[in-house]
């Protein structure tokens, strides 16, 4: 199965994920979203195809969200979209497409609804165990 993954190595939900699928014997095309950003019509694609709106998929936490007025309403999904595009760390992540769908896997077993069937038990970092 082919799979991409728009991954940050340094948060612990994208390596869960990125090891989620490996675990499950899919050797993804990872995307380092931070120096490599999507273009907009790919974000929208992504965005569209989770389910989400653009303001479900944007990064609050540790991001210049708030600093950036991002927080008000009235913010237009397109302000939005141009703020992600031009501070990547307010993109969640991570985004998952495999050929079954794409999602937000947050949290990182989110995944599961998109890959094959495991046949193991997988253990995230924190030792919590995923059963597929």
């Amino acid at each position: 199965m082919n799979a991409v993954i728009y991954h940050n190595p340094a948060c612990g939900t994208s390596r869960n994920t990125l090891a989620l699928l490996r675990h499950a014997g899919i050797e993804p095309e990872v995307i380092e979203y931070l120096a490599h950003p999507p273009s907009r019509a790919r974000l929208v694609e992504l965005i569209a195809a989770a389910g989400l709106d653009v303001r479900g998929a944007i990064r609050q936490k540790a991001t210049p969200y708030a600093e950036l007025g991002l927080d008000d309403p009235a913010v237009s999904d397109e302000a939005l979209l141009d703020a992600m595009l031009a501070h990547p760390i307010l993109i969640n992540r991570p985004f998952v497409q495999t050929e079954l769908g794409t999602r937000l896997c947050r949290p990182s077993e989110v995944a599961l609804e998109i890959l094959p069937p495991l046949q193991t038990p997988f253990v995230k970092e924190d030792g919590e165990v995923i059963i597929g």
